[in-house]
């Protein structure tokens, strides 16, 4: 399983987004991968997924199946998101 967020640089939400994933890394000591959605590859995931609000968390398991989603702020507390990564 994985958790992916998507979220866009230079926005108002970036920094909040940017303390979760250092402290999700501090804690877990695992990171989550960041999806763009400005770009071609960030286009399509969102579309799949249905994302339509910034900052999303998704959780996926290994085939691709969604597990789980957060959208907006507040961001999820990290142990609801550290069972999926």
């Amino acid at each position: 399983m994985k958790a992916i967020i998507v979220y866009r640089e230079n926005t108002e939400y970036e920094r909040d987004v940017i303390s979760w994933l250092r402290e999700f890394e501090y804690r877990t000591h695992k990171k989550i991968e960041h999806v763009n959605p400005d770009t071609r590859d960030g286009t399509a995931f969102c579309s799949v997924y249905d994302i339509v609000e910034y900052p999303t968390v998704v959780a996926l398991d290994d085939s691709g199946k969604m597990q789980s989603m957060w959208r907006g702020l507040p961001l999820p507390l990290i142990d609801e998101v550290s069972y999926y990564v």
